[in-house]
């Protein structure tokens, strides 16, 4: 999903879905609501640097496994 102006992508909801974590799982993992993981999954919100890198640590992945940039047309 890109967020708009960033060029932020990211594989959170395919990442969480593999290791079959629920939104809510995955939210309460990292002290978050389960609206700021939808929004991020969808690129509508980018995270801090605190919440990518928990993220990524739940995940088990490093965090440019997660979040990347996409490459502009």
């Amino acid at each position: 999903m890109r967020h708009e102006g960033t060029g932020l992508a990211n594989r959170l909801k395919e990442l969480r879905a593999e290791r079959g974590l629920t939104q809510e799982a995955l939210a309460e993992a990292v002290e978050v609501t389960r609206k700021t993981i939808n929004t991020v999954e969808r690129g509508r919100f980018v995270p801090s640097t605190v919440l990518a890198l928990k993220l990524a640590a739940v995940l088990g992945v490093r965090v440019e496994e997660v979040f990347f940039l996409e490459k502009s047309a």
